[in-house]
């Protein structure tokens, strides 16, 4: 067993009047204090890499998600990397993740401007949100610079490419830890 695991064996595991283990039921190995993590990536963030690079950076979206699970990991959490270019899709992820869950990081792309349902949908799960953006929108278009999530989050960090993400984690890992 490694540092920070569990065994779990119930009375229910053994069998019936002897004292051993059941062999239909399985000990359960977790760790003890993870806590999880959800990182949402909206619409054509899976183009990471390969969209305009001097917006949005070299890195590719699975590069991306791979460092913040490594950081995750030393901060003793679980990331949970999700992306979708369907609002629906990413609200279904929500409410089924949620509950699970401690906080959340997400960059919603475009849905930023328009996704009310989104904003909803981050709201109802109670948890602690920080809106994260690769490009500085408030530099951009003036569509771009109106967030509907940015009301319902904690704060959006904007502009620091794909740093924004670790950044997030790091202070989203001392909110919902207490440190």
């Amino acid at each position: 067993m490694m540092k920070g695991e569990s065994r779990v064996e119930s009375q229910e595991s053994r069998v019936e009047g002897r004292g051993t283990p059941d062999p239909r039921l399985q000990t359960l190995d977790y760790p003890l204090c993870t806590m999880k993590i959800l990182v949402i990536h909206g619409p054509n963030l899976n183009m990471l890499g390969k969209r305009d690079q001097s917006l949005y950076g070299s890195k590719t979206l699975e590069e991306v998600n791979s460092l913040l699970q490594e950081q995750g990991k030393e901060l003793d959490l679980d990331v949970v990397p999700f992306q979708s270019n369907h609002e629906g899709t990413i609200i279904d992820f929500i409410q089924s993740e949620s509950p699970q869950a401690a906080g959340i990081i997400i960059n919603p792309g475009a849905l930023t401007h328009y996704g009310f349902s989104l904003r909803d949908a981050l709201a109802d799960t109670g948890l602690p949100v920080i809106e994260v953006h690769l490009s500085n929108i408030h530099a951009r278009e003036e569509f771009r610079q109106k967030s509907v999530i940015a009301p319902i989050a904690r704060g959006q960090i904007s502009g620091l490419g794909w740093q924004g993400y670790t950044a997030a984690l790091k202070i989203l890992a001392g909110q919902v830890k207490g440190i």
